[in-house]
Parts: structure tokens; sequence; C-alpha cells
């Protein structure tokens, strides 16, 4: 706990010698925190008169909102898809992140059977972030409403349709005031409305694992889908006369207040670096970085469970196992970043953008999560020059330091 300031306020931070990314620039500027929030040194100046209690120096470090990673199937030797390893997994990941800068995630369930559903959604709770742990926004929920030909890892024989529309998603998953997203084809009958009754919950749709033509992504998205999950990677490839699901990043049928956005797994092996760079500069503002780790990631090479099934893992390479078919990444999210800033040379700004504050826009959490923003929560990272993270503060609390 803060100690207290004797100035009848709390106690109040003041990070010095540093830059700040805010508003897509980093610039120099001293950060101001008090009660786990970003502080207005203009009222803290000319209303409160008060000055820091404390003044930090952060050896003229980058200062950026925490990294939020929206789909995170486990690591570190756990599986959340594995309903014996859900509680323990999420607090050993949930630790193990603070270290690679993620404030934030939401842990991602790939297609199961609805009993495992049933006893893993309820035990992964909507929680803040601590030294214990990065927050939990809630589940990403991948499957089983999706396309087999487009499954990658995912188990064939536990894929679903939704012949009764939302009854069959509730069949199936049970409980969803712990989801955060979900992804479905959106190819499927009755798409729309289960779209829109997921919209009615707070849930956001992405569209992902799929078939579909650009009609079917920009009725998806007409009826409030908002997402893209691991753009290029399990759906049809970009077309010149039907460009599919990529072709919501120019589609010009959308509503125009509708922003899409998309997952783009930046590590080296999914996504070509000339596709890194089509993305990023048709569409900068949608851009989500995700890693779509799995249990072996930072795990020695060997045989380990996906869900269901087995995968193989050489170097930086996981396939599903006697097949040439990748299953997750093993990146961490500050690795995505560092690599996207390489080879597409956006710029520090936006690379950090796209794992904070594009994320947080997408989910909705912008006001509190992915920004610097004044009121907003004092979680942040300090990283180097070169963007290794060197320090990981949730609510104005260090809760790692390299």
């Amino acid at each position: 706990m803060a100690p207290s300031s004797s100035k009848g306020y709390g106690y109040l931070y003041q990070y010095t010698n540093c830059r700040i990314l805010r508003d897509g620039k980093i610039f120099r500027e001293d950060l101001w925190v008090r009660d786990g929030r970003i502080m207005n040194p203009e009222v803290l100046f000319f209303v409160e008169r008060v000055n820091a209690d404390q003044r930090i120096d952060c050896g003229n470090l980058i200062i950026a909102p925490g990294l939020i990673d929206v789909q995170i199937n486990g690591g570190y030797g756990y599986d959340f898809s594995t309903e014996s390893q859900v509680e323990e997994g999420i607090k050993k990941v949930s630790q193990a992140v603070l270290s690679r800068g993620v404030t934030s995630f939401c842990p991602t369930v790939i297609t199961s059977a609805p009993h495992a559903y049933k006893q893993i959604l309820p035990k992964i709770k909507k929680r803040n972030g601590s030294k214990e742990g990065a927050g939990i926004l809630g589940v990403h929920v991948e499957g089983p409403f999706i396309e087999r030909e487009r499954r990658g890892a995912h188990p064939s024989q536990l894929i679903r349709d939704y012949d009764k529309g939302f009854k069959d998603v509730l069949e199936v998953y049970g409980d969803l005031s712990n989801v955060a997203m979900v992804t479905l084809a959106p190819e499927k009958q009755k798409t729309p409305e289960v779209i829109q009754e997921f919209c009615k919950r707070g849930i956001v749709v992405s569209v992902g694992h799929s078939n579909a033509n650009l009609i079917q992504g920009e009725e998806a998205v007409r009826s409030g889908a908002r997402f893209i999950t691991h753009l290029f990677n399990a759906m049809l490839p970009f077309h010149h006369r039907d460009p599919h699901l990529v072709g919501l990043l120019t589609s010009d049928q959308l509503p125009q207040n509708r922003k899409v956005f998309y997952g783009l797994i930046s590590d080296g092996i999914h996504t070509h670096p000339a596709a890194l760079r089509i993305a990023h500069r048709v569409h900068p503002e949608g851009i989500v970085l995700v890693t779509d780790a799995i249990q072996a990631t930072f795990l020695p090479d060997g045989t380990y469970p996906f869900g269901e099934q087995t995968i193989v893992v050489k170097g930086k390479h996981s396939y599903l196992k006697d097949t040439n078919t990748l299953a997750g990444s093993l990146a961490s999210l500050d690795d995505c970043v560092r690599l996207f800033a390489k080879e597409t040379g956006c710029g520090p700004e936006l690379a950090l953008q796209a794992a904070s504050l594009h994320p947080a826009q997408m989910l909705g959490i912008a006001d509190k999560k992915g920004t610097l923003d004044f009121h907003s929560d004092a979680d942040f990272i300090m990283l180097d020059d070169e963007l290794n993270v060197k320090a990981t503060f949730i609510a104005g609390e260090c809760v790692y330091r390299a």
C-alpha cells in the first residue's frame, strides 16, 4: 500500500527524466501518478498547489502504456483450454508476462467440448492486475463456431454450427459473464443474429478461421463485429476479384463510425514481413498485435499437449504433430512489438500503440487502459530505445523491474 501524503491528498509520485508516449508521440515530460491514476499536473500545480511526495529519476527511459494481449492460449507449461490447468495456469502466466510488459490480457480458449467450456469459463474471472499478475480482461473464446477447412490447430470433431441461433451458443458455452470476445466464422447461417446477441451482452465479436468472402465479412461488421482474428492466418487469402476478409481493411461498405481492428502475429513466422508492411500501410490505426502464444512458449523443444491434440516444438516453430500446420506462436508480446517496429519501419510510437491503445479501443476500455491520458489507470512500462522492457507498473505499483 502506498504511503499517505501529509498534504491531505493521496501520495503523489513524479517520474522525471523520461520520455512519455501520449497522443501518438513520444516527448519529454514528467509523469504524475496518485492513487493508481495518471494525474494532470496543471490541476496539481494551480488548483491543489501541491508538490510530489516522491520524485523518481527514470534514467531517460521511455514510458508507455502497459501492453495488452487479447489472444494468448497459455504459456510456461500451461494451456488455458485444459480444464485441470486453468486456475494454476492463469496464476503462472499472469505473473510471468509482467516481465514482458503485459499489464492486462484475455486468456484464450480454443475449440473445446461443451463440458470443457462449462468447467473452464467460470474459473477465468475478470480481475484487476497487481503484483500477483497482469489483469484479466475476460476470456477470448476462439471457436467452436468456425470453418473446418480453416480450423488451423483446432480439433475438427468439436467444431459446431448454430442451427438454432444463439440458443446453440448458450448450450455450448454456458455462462458468458466472464467472456470478453469471441471468434466465429461469419459465413455460417444465422450469423447476423448471433453477432447481434453477443453485442447486446457487451461481448466483442471477431471474424476468423473462415472461408468468408468480402460481402459476408461486411455483413458481419454491419451486424456488430469489430475485429479480425490473426489477419492472413486461417482465412482465404487476398484475391483481386474477391479480397475476402482481408478486404475489410479498405471496404467502403461499412458504417462510417465503425473502425475495424485486426490482429497480427508479428513473430517472424506466422506473417511475412511484406504482409506486415502491407497491413501497416493500408490500415495502421486498426493494428492489434497479438501473440497467439501456446503452452510451450518459453519451454524447450519437445512434444506437448494442445487442447485435445499434440504439438511438436522445434526452435521458434510449433506444429500439430505429423503435419505442417502451425499451432499457435512461441512469441512474447514485447518480441512482437520489436519485430513489428523493425520490419515495418513504423517507429516505436505505433508499434507500442498497436499493443496497448488499439486493443483497449477494440475492447471499449480506452478510457482506462492502453493510454497515459489523465485519469486513466497508471498501468505503464519503462523501455529503453531498443524497446526492451525495464520495468512494469500496475495501478502505479512497480510489479517488475529488470
